[in-house]
């Protein structure tokens, strides 16, 4: 197995701007990082249960992703534009409890994540069972693929944190930005 093109795969698709880590960054600038971590330890636990699954029941998944594949898009891209209009009408002016920044939203949102799942599916089959289909394999490409994508979800969280005051300085056009992108994301899944 080339291990560096394993690695690579599994930063760009976990680091890459998709509607977790859009979420997460949409948290930090309207409630701060405690509750964008909350979102993210339920996020980070979902993901490496995803890949748990898909490590045990992938000759299973293989025949079933084409006829799930559909209705995972739908619901998916329908909670995306649903996070999307709320993320949108987020009133600015004064402070909200936050129900998209919970640890059971962020671990739905995997679920729900057409990405995710996508990419749950795939990486095991792809990188790791041409070349070794032992439980040690699995269990350690399952651990590390889980600390890959919570550092990409602290990396969203921490680069929010860190722009913070640029983001609550420009608040209305953030939240319409990052609306933008989760419909942009929607779409996505469509292409």
């Amino acid at each position: 197995m080339n291990i560096t093109s394993f690695i690579l795969y599994c930063f760009m698709v976990t680091f890459t701007p998709g509607p977790t880590n859009i979420v997460i960054l949409s948290t930090v600038h309207n409630y701060g990082t405690k509750k964008a971590m909350e979102y993210t330890y339920g996020a980070t636990i979902a993901f490496g249960l995803l890949l748990v699954i898909s490590a045990m029941l992938n000759t299973i998944l293989v025949t079933i992703i084409p006829k799930i594949l559909m209705v995972m898009q739908i619901i998916g891209s329908v909670y995306m534009l649903y996070l999307a209009y709320q993320v949108y009408k987020m009133d600015t002016s004064e402070p909200a409890v936050n129900q998209t920044g919970t640890f059971m939203s962020g671990f739905l949102m995997q679920f729900l994540n057409p990405k995710v799942v996508l990419f749950t599916m795939t990486v095991i089959p792809t990188y790791i069972m041409p070349h070794n289909a032992s439980m040690p394999a699995f269990t350690i490409s399952v651990i590390a693929i889980t600390v890959i994508g919570f550092l990409a979800f602290i990396t969203w969280a921490f680069f929010g944190a860190i722009f913070k005051g640029f983001l609550q300085k420009h608040k209305k056009i953030v939240n319409v930005m990052m609306a933008m992108f989760l419909v942009y994301a929607a779409i996505m899944i469509w292409m």
